[in-house]
């Protein structure tokens, strides 16, 4: 587990406090390194931004996410990086995927939390950019959940990818069928990789990348 602060900065007690009062119990089993990609799994509502942003906040790690650089405009894109946000140009030869990673292998860089399925509504698969960017960079993948029914929030589980992605998802999908249920399970993904030969146009959300 990764090592953490000894004397707790107030954001992070302001963090722990939020989640007591909100009824959510957090949940540390945090990488042993201080840079790694965190999966954000299931997304069905936007009330997950606040036990999840509750959450970032006590654990002491600089979450960072990634959005289109057109979501920087002068003065507010100043804003926006502050709030965590990483621009990401989509006409760069290295794509989406190797900015990421070229900013994880980056002195300094924070975590990157990344929603694989995109969207609060039921996708047919998640997009596997999340892998090839921890892959790449050589960093673990945090496996981030939240559940509305035991009422936590926080990372259960994490492993370094292997290159093999369908053993590496057979993890991921035993891990999430037991811990994860958002606060809308019919909008459950499932969790498969994206096809070999998918044409989907690239997007952004604010919750992380969708290749």
């Amino acid at each position: 587990m990764a090592k953490r602060r000894e004397r707790k900065t107030w954001l992070q007690r302001l963090g722990h406090w939020l989640l007591r009062l909100s009824g959510w119990k957090p949940v540390m089993n945090l990488p042993d390194q201080p840079k790694f990609v965190a999966i954000g799994y299931p997304h069905t509502s936007n009330w997950d931004f606040f036990p999840a942003l509750f959450w970032g906040w006590a654990s002491g790690l600089p979450f960072k996410w990634v959005g289109k650089k057109e979501l920087f405009p002068p003065l507010v894109g100043r804003v926006m990086v502050w709030l965590g946000g990483i621009p990401v140009d989509r006409k760069n030869s290295r794509g989406f995927v190797g900015q990421v990673a070229d900013y994880l292998k980056s002195p300094g860089a924070g975590v990157v939390v990344i929603a694989p399925d995109g969207t609060r509504k039921r996708a047919p698969y998640w997009r596997t950019g999340f892998y090839y960017m921890a892959l790449e960079a050589g960093v673990p993948i945090a496996l981030g959940y939240i559940n509305y029914e035991t009422r936590e929030v926080g990372v259960g589980e994490w492993f370094m990818p292997s290159g093999d992605l369908e053993a590496d998802f057979e993890r991921i999908r035993a891990f999430y069928e037991k811990k994860g249920r958002g606060l809308n399970p019919r909008a459950h993904s499932p969790i498969v990789p994206k096809p070999r030969g998918e044409t989907h146009v690239p997007g952004v959300t604010s919750g992380g990348v969708r290749e």
